[in-house]
């Protein structure tokens, strides 16, 4: 992940060797509204910066994944709605997905995630 972040989309290349989705949060309203108001996610959503969250006002559980500055993932929590999460004073970044799904991706504490630019959108 380069220098400039802004809000958008791109890839999530995950350890199991698979793509997924990727929203970008990079704004403060974008990290902000994050997933409050949704039913769902499909694929996972990536604040950047950030290292802790809430899920007051979520319709659903999600995974929560910190991951320091190189993108290593340093801790892995599934949290229900209506909980503030830890702050990880080493995190620079955090994934969010759908309950259950960073499991199935073999994102777990150690693991190392990319993210690459959508070329549907063209970066």
């Amino acid at each position: 992940m380069g220098r400039s972040r802004r809000d958008g989309t791109g890839l999530l290349v995950v350890p199991e060797d698979a793509t997924v989705p990727l929203e970008i949060a990079a704004s403060y309203r974008a990290r902000r509204r994050g997933l409050l108001g949704r039913d769902g996610i499909a694929g996972a959503m990536l604040l950047t910066p950030a290292n802790s969250v809430h899920t007051f006002g979520m319709r659903f559980p999600i995974d929560v994944a910190y991951l320091d500055r190189g993108l290593r993932v340093l801790a892995v929590v599934t949290m229900r709605p209506g909980r503030l999460g830890m702050l990880r004073p080493r995190a620079r970044h955090v994934l969010e997905a759908e309950a259950g799904a960073m499991a199935g991706w073999g994102v777990r504490p150690g693991a190392r995630v990319t993210v690459t630019a959508d070329p549907a959108r063209g970066g």
